[in-house]
């Protein structure tokens, strides 16, 4: 049997990047997975073909999460989709994976540029988890997806390094706040991934040498890789797991 046959997860910002290798490592433990894309949604449709080619469950969600309608929105959409499928508004995993994922320097960021990062990467995950919380079941997982600048620095992407701190922060008293639920709260670190986000700089030869100099493994992580960690934490093989922020740099610095 599959590590996670009968579950059902939600990962947000599952189009593309390391959300779409989440939501297939996951499908293909035997999940229900929905999709959720913010604007994307033809390449989330083809990550859910995927997903049912490689005889998985799964089906997209669309919803702007930069304001709290489009977190009611998905919670609510989320809610009915599950219940039409399985019979029950309850489901078990929630992947925070949506985000603004660089920032302009300390001196370029601007008042809206600060304030749409903060409402991605740490107001949509703070409320879609209050507002989730009462159909998430007992025993349930809850990931962040952070990064490894919250130990690394990379100071010019300021207002980026604030809100993965952020979430580092909340992960931790989720954890507490969550425990007598046996419900497991975590982060995990990502180092310089290899995806469309990054491919500009990354597939350089200047590229390269930074990634094989920060990390000591020696080059960038594959999707693969965190989507791997994803999964272990999603399972029940990491039920005395909390609390805790993965690293997944590859042994950055």
């Amino acid at each position: 049997m599959k590590r996670l046959e009968g579950k059902t997860a939600l990962v947000t910002g599952a189009s593309r990047g390391i959300g779409s290798g989440i939501a297939l490592r996951l499908a293909s433990e035997g999940a229900l997975v929905a999709v959720h894309y913010g604007s994307k949604k033809a390449t989330a449709e083809q990550v859910v073909q995927q997903i049912k080619e490689n005889g998985g469950k799964s089906f997209s969600i669309g919803a702007d999460l930069r304001t709290l309608a489009g977190v009611n929105k998905l919670t609510e959409t989320f809610a009915e989709e599950i219940k039409q499928r399985t019979g029950s508004r309850k489901f078990d995993i929630l992947v925070n994976n949506a985000g603004i994922g660089t920032s302009q320097t300390l001196e370029e960021t601007t008042e809206e540029a600060f304030d749409e990062i903060f409402a991605i990467n740490v107001k949509a995950p703070f409320f879609l988890v209050q507002q989730l919380l009462s159909t998430l079941r007992d025993g349930g997982r809850i990931i962040n997806i952070s990064s490894g600048v919250t130990r690394i620095p990379f100071p010019h992407i300021m207002s980026y390094n604030m809100t993965k701190g952020a979430l580092n922060t909340f992960t931790m008293h989720l954890a507490h706040l969550l425990g007598p639920r046996n419900i497991t709260v975590n982060a995990v670190l990502p180092g310089i991934i290899d995806t469309d986000v990054n491919a500009s700089w990354l597939h350089t030869p200047e590229g390269q040498a930074t990634a094989k100099s920060i990390a000591a493994l020696g080059r960038a992580g594959d999707i693969s890789d965190i989507a791997d960690v994803v999964a272990f934490l999603a399972s029940n093989d990491s039920r005395f797991v909390t609390g805790d922020t993965i690293d997944a740099t590859g042994g950055g610095h």
